[in-house]
């Protein structure tokens, strides 16, 4: 049996030694970064629920992202076309793993959110993902704290995470769970 590769790369959260068989390859890159392909899912703690999605290439591109299904029951289902699941070689959304993006603004932890307007669909058993933009109606953001959608006064102020520009997208509606 062939053993993992292991690399040593910067990132967000330091020095780290990954894995190279966890890459997931981006073909078309994340809104906002076209140009970086190859990323790694980190954890921050164990015990919490968001992630650092972290470019191999560059250490300062790092996503903060989340699984919205710890937030929302399964009401949040968004939309990928024939094409994209092909590029992703999964039939139906249940053959991946769903990601979104949270925002905290500077100074303002308790204004965190969840953007629902650009959800990442990663098929881990083929190390390929995609950033799947979200045209439809229903929430753009949630307060991570609250689980409320973000006042459209606080949506000027906040730019989110995904590049995803809030007045164009909108995406499926999600209810939070009990």
């Amino acid at each position: 049996m062939a053993r993992n590769k292991e690399i040593e790369i910067d990132t967000r959260l330091g020095r780290r030694c990954i894995d190279t068989d966890k890459v997931v390859h981006f073909p078309r890159g994340l809104a906002g970064f076209e140009n970086e392909r190859d990323f790694i899912l980190l954890q921050i703690r164990p015990e919490a629920p968001l992630l650092i999605l972290q470019s191999v290439n560059t250490p300062v591109v790092g996503l903060l992202v989340a699984d919205p299904y710890s937030f929302f029951d399964k009401s949040y289902a968004p939309q990928v076309g024939d094409a994209e699941r092909q590029l992703l070689h999964i039939e139906s959304l249940e053959q991946a793993a769903v990601l979104v993006t949270v925002s905290i603004p500077a100074g303002a932890p308790e204004q965190a959110a969840l953007n629902l307007t650009g959800p990442i669909v990663i098929n881990y058993e083929a190390r390929v993902g995609l950033q799947v933009p979200q045209c439809g109606e229903g929430l753009q953001q949630v307060n991570l704290h609250s689980l409320k959608p973000v006042e459209e006064a606080q949506d000027a102020e906040t730019t989110p995470a995904d590049g995803a520009n809030p007045q164009e997208c909108c995406c499926a509606k999600a209810t939070p769970t009990k």
